[in-house]
């Protein structure tokens, strides 16, 4: 088997922060180490995207060349990826010319087939720069909440994607002024013609996180529209084509072309240039996309259509990860007003593997999480140093005092056999942790088996037992030595220099086998020079820190409401049957973070249904309450259940709320 894993390509036009890493490269950089402990066969293929109008319009203010503003960001980002150990095999960038003769034989393969079409349409023209103003170089209110500083294609404050022209008050972003609207001709891809296609491919990966797999199958559900892939640009892969001299592609359609192109790349430079194709040729191959929730149609829909309509067979994704956003002290991170935590600064301040810690320990994998540099101090203080450093630190020191460094197998009491039983059933759940990606639940279970192993040997008390039973103490050494020997292979792929330095005072060899974990040592040790494993964070560290953010304004968070649906007729109104709902019972969804399974009463009969609502309420704080439900709609089957309604609740700024009657009320009543 082999695995292809990628990183959403990070844009070339700014510095990477803590965001950017906890969503898309550490649980990929994570994953891919812990398949090479399992000698499985992958590669991991990177690199910057590097067009698109953010750059050219950085290019204009600067006075320098696009070529010039990515040179910069793709370096400085390359390092700062080096500063928290992400490791790819290969980071090449889209700005060059095997890319840009790869993504024009993707169009024009599409186009050939008809998959590509012409269309005539209206688009923002500035008058005083005699140019059109593509995506973002137009800005206004959005024609959908208002909000301002939306751009010319999409409004971050509601997430909508609407037609340029429909922005409210637009101004030019070069000089200010005005723009008119003029017509010109684009290309679009006809996503409509892979609907089968995607349907029948989608129907297969019943293993996606929900998050991805259902916003695939609204969009299906909802139909496939065609979509732009040309811009007005002279920054960018030129369109191949006579009919569209001066344009552009659009950066979303070569930019995943930008993985293929990059492992051509790798191929080339480990001497094997054909070698790509074992694995992009390979319909077998995993092709595993880490990415953001912003990128999920990219990758699920856009991509794989691009993949489908091509004369070559590629493999197609076989997973695409898509991870939640990460905030900071409570704020979206905002790069604008420098609202971030940038890597290259931070490792400049704590060592890289603090940040790779504390990211997996509050990974964004089902919902936003939140960096705070209090609690990042409490999880190095208090986990890395007080629970796993304790550990190593108390048994090596002991075994330095009172055995000259060494430590030997031992026969092992019913008791050592008990704890080294419960350490393995904790590494077979973090073996299946990392294989679904779970690092955040493996942080914990990790810092489980050290908390065994100080409770082993606060109960085993070795200071008492070395003046009365050494062979005791032996045994207690030996023990906890194994449960660092698991450690140092569970937790190095989140930590690979840490263990790897562990594993030096232990005078063992780097980590070769995942298999290691499940095994005891079976020779006598030498402990070797002990030193701290970590350093705990000083308060005036973290007081520094907060100082450089209290610098930046803090802006009241601006309440968005998402826009109003369209009207709907009093008569379309009537056909929904809401009644009173009692909940009966409630339980967890196997295998699901998200949704819990419900026993209802709406008086005449007793139901069942699937609600979404497992991120916001407990299974058992919720039965006894009495709820709005949608009683006709029709069934349908979620995670084997037939849910047979659904249940009505509030959602604002994320977070879902049940709406419950004010008074106590039958369960069937009709709500009017």
């Amino acid at each position: 088997m082999k695995y292809l894993v990628t990183s959403a390509l990070p844009y070339a036009n700014g510095k990477l922060h803590v965001g950017h890493v906890a969503g898309a490269y550490l649980p990929a950089d994570i994953f891919v180490r812990f398949l090479r402990l399992n000698h499985e066969d992958v590669i991991y293929i990177c690199g910057t995207d590097e067009h698109g109008t953010p750059i050219s319009i950085s290019a204009d203010n600067e006075g320098i060349t696009p070529h010039q503003v990515v040179e910069r960001y793709h370096n400085s980002i390359k390092s700062a990826f080096d500063g928290v150990g992400i490791e790819f095999d290969n980071f090449s960038g889209t700005a060059r010319e095997h890319h840009y003769q790869l993504a024009q034989g993707f169009f024009t393969n599409l186009f050939n087939k008809g998959y590509i079409k012409p269309k005539d349409t209206k688009q923002f023209y500035c008058e005083h720069d005699k140019r059109f103003l593509p995506d973002r170089y137009v800005e206004g209110l959005c024609p959908k909440c208002s909000a301002t500083g939306a751009r010319g294609d999409q409004c971050d404050a509601c997430g909508q994607v609407y037609d340029s022209i429909s922005l409210k008050e637009p101004k030019c972003k070069i000089c200010g002024n005005t723009p008119i609207v003029r017509d010109t001709r684009h290309w679009f891809l006809q996503l409509n013609q892979f609907t089968s296609q995607l349907g029948d491919w989608i129907a297969h990966k019943t293993y996606w996180k929900e998050n991805v797999r259902n916003f695939m199958l609204n969009l299906l559900e909802q139909g496939l529209i065609e979509r732009s892939i040309t811009r007005d640009l002279s920054w960018g892969v030129p369109v191949p084509i006579p009919e569209a001299e001066g344009k552009v592609l659009y950066v979303w359609f070569d930019a995943p072309i930008g993985y293929i192109s990059s492992t051509i790349e790798w191929a080339k430079n480990i001497g094997e240039p054909e070698r790509w194709k074992d694995y992009w040729h390979d319909p077998e191959t995993k092709l595993i996309h880490f990415i953001g929730k912003d990128n999920i149609i990219f990758h699920s829909i856009i991509w794989p259509a691009m993949l489908m309509g091509q004369d070559q067979k590629y493999c197609l994704p076989h997973d695409v990860p898509a991870n939640e956003f990460m905030n900071l002290e409570g704020q979206k991170i905002s790069t604008s007003r420098n609202w971030a935590i940038w890597v290259d600064e931070f490792v400049q301040d704590f060592p890289g593997e603090y940040l790779r810690y504390y990211l997996a320990a509050n990974a964004p994998e089902t919902k936003d999480s939140d960096f705070g540099f209090k609690d990042f101090q409490q999880r190095i203080n208090g986990e890395l140093n007080n629970v796993l450093g304790n550990l190593v630190n108390r048994v090596l020191a002991f075994s330095k005092k009172h055995f000259e460094g060494f430590i030997e197998p031992v026969e092992l009491s019913d008791m050592s056999k008990a704890v080294l039983n419960d350490a393995d059933n904790i590494v077979s759940e973090i073996y299946d942790g990392y294989r679904q990606y779970q690092v955040k639940k493996n942080t914990k279970l990790i810092m489980d088996i050290a908390r065994i192993g100080n409770k082993y040997f606060d109960e085993r008390k070795a200071w008492v037992e070395i003046k009365s039973n050494p062979d005791s103490a032996k045994e207690t050494l030996y023990v906890c030595l194994c449960l660092a020997y698991k450690i140092s292979v569970v937790l190095s792929p989140i930590m690979p220099l840490a263990m790897k330095e562990l594993r030096d005072m232990l005078g063992l060899e780097p980590v070769q086998s995942w298999q290691e974990a499940k095994q005891l040592i079976n020779t006598k040790v030498y402990i070797g020079e002990v030193k701290p494993l970590f350093r705990k964070i000083e308060d005036s560290e973290i007081e520094l820190q907060v100082a450089k953010l209290g610098a930046v304004p803090k802006i009241a968070p601006e309440k968005v409401y998402k826009p109003i649906k369209e009207s709907i007729s009093f008569d379309d109104f009537a056909k929904m049957d809401i009644r009173i709902a009692e909940i009966l019972a409630a339980e967890p969804v196997p295998k699901t973070d998200k949704l819990l399974h419900l026993k209802v009463n709406i008086g005449s009969e007793q139901r069942e249904l699937v609600a979404g609502i497992a991120a916001y309420y407990q299974a058992q704080d919720i039965v006894g309450k009495k709820v709005l439900m949608l009683v006709n709609l029709e069934p349908r089957k979620i995670r084997g259940i037939v849910s047979q309604g659904m249940i009505l609740a509030a959602e604002y700024d994320g977070v879902l709320s049940l709406t419950i009657p004010q008074r106590d009320t039958e369960p069937g009543s009709t709500v009017q």
